[in-house]
Order: C-alpha cells, then structure tokens, then sequence
C-alpha cells in the first residue's frame, strides 16, 4: 500500500473534507499534519487520530499567510523527517451577484482560495525538490465546471488554481504528482461561508436533499495518493449523482 507511512499536510484540516482526508489517510497508516485556523479544532482531529492508533501533528494555519504554510511543512519535516503529500484542501465560497459589491468577501475569497493554494506549493515544492519527489493535491470545485450566477467570484478562484495546477503539472517533470478533486455537493460547513443568507437557506436545501459524505472526496484523495510513484491522476470530479 503506497500510503502506508506517507507523511501528509492538510489545510482546512479542522472540519468537513479537511477533517474525513485526515482520518481516512491516517487509518491507512499516514502519518497526517493537520493545519487549520481553530486550532481547538485540529487539535480535536488529531485525538481522533491517535485514539484509532494514527500519527499526527497540528499547528493553526492561517492560508492566507505564507509564513504558516511554511511553519506547516517545516513541522512535518521535524516531527517526521519528510514531506510525501500536501492537500490544499482550505477554500470559502461567499457566493453574491457582482452588483451587490461585495467586494471584501471577493478579496478574501482570492487570499484564500487562490494565494492560499500558491503559499502552500512555495512551502512544499523546495522540499519536494530536495528529496526529488512529491504530490500536490489540490481541492478545486464542480462551481469551476458549470458556471451559475452568484458565483463569479468563487467559480473564477477555483478555475485560477485548476490553470495553476495544469501549468505546475506541466512543469514538475516526472519526479512530482499533481491531482485536482473538484467537489459537487458535499455534507460539510462551507455552506455557512456564504454571507447572502436567502442564497444560503437556498443552497442549504439543495444540499440537503442530494449532498453526499465528506468521506467521498477522502476516498478520492486517497486513491489518487495511493498509486505507483509513476502513475498520475491529475483530476477527478466526485459529485451525487442527482447533481445537474
């Protein structure tokens, strides 16, 4: 099993898909390095981890800072002496029309979702260099694939980083993975990042009537982690299949 002893970063690592990747990862015998900004949260994570026999560690991470991504992938590299796999997996989705100018929640939504996702391949890639090997994994979104209104914003971040992620992949020779997973609807709280609440309540409703398990998009995690160092799957969409 080629995930048996990997060590892996996860950002947004204290709930939803960040929280089912961590547990699942660890059960297969990851060694899993959990950041996230509650740390109460991560720190939560990770005793679930060691009560089922896992390795972890956890620091609060704030994506939108480079420094603790940086402090991030250092901690993996002292507490387990190397860096296998990192899952950009942090990302908010405050959808509104562009007319209701919302322009602070577009800010945030590029600090996070796109300048997050590049700090953590500056962190990774000098490591990844170093021990020539690695895999970027990165957590995208169907929202890129079928563009719908109220999402301008949150669909253009999630399509900025699938260009990044081709052009990295195109650029990490034959030694580094990369893998996008775009979600469709998942059972997690990213729903509470959308500040519009009627397009909340609105979307709330859709997902719980057909959203599937944050487990669906570990399992792709996990599946893309766990193959030959040659073979490459650089994207899987998971969505229900009662998604439009």
């Amino acid at each position: 099993m080629t995930i048996e002893n990997k060590v892996v970063v996860i950002t947004g690592a204290g709930s939803g898909m960040g929280r089912a990747t961590a547990l699942h990862l660890a059960e297969r015998g990851a060694r899993v390095v959990l950041g996230g900004r509650r740390e109460d949260r991560i720190a939560s994570v990770a005793a679930d981890i060691k009560a089922i026999g896992g390795d972890s560690a956890y620091r609060s991470t704030d994506v939108t800072k480079r420094e603790d991504l940086t402090a991030l992938v250092d901690l993996a590299c002292s507490e387990f002496g190397r860096l296998d796999v990192i899952v950009n997996n942090a990302g908010i989705g405050p959808l509104s029309r562009f007319d209701a100018l919302q322009v602070n929640e577009w800010e945030e939504t590029i600090d996070i979702n796109v300048k997050g996702v590049l700090y953590g391949i500056a962190a990774a890639l000098p490591v990844f260099g170093k021990q020539q090997s690695g895999h970027v994994i990165t957590v995208v979104s169907t929202a890129g694939l079928r563009v719908l209104p109220k999402m301008g914003v949150y669909a253009a971040s999630k399509n900025a980083v699938r260009t990044i992620m081709e052009a990295l992949r195109q650029e990490s020779g034959p030694n580094i993975r990369v893998t996008e997973i775009s979600p469709g609807a998942i059972q997690t709280e990213f729903l509470k990042t959308v500040g519009d609440e009627a397009e909340q309540a609105r979307l709330r409703a859709w997902s719980d009537r057909i959203a599937i398990p944050a487990d669906s998009i570990a399992r792709a995690i996990a599946f893309a982690i766990d193959q030959p160092d040659d073979v490459e799957i650089g994207s899987i969409v998971v969505r229900p299949t009662a998604q439009d």
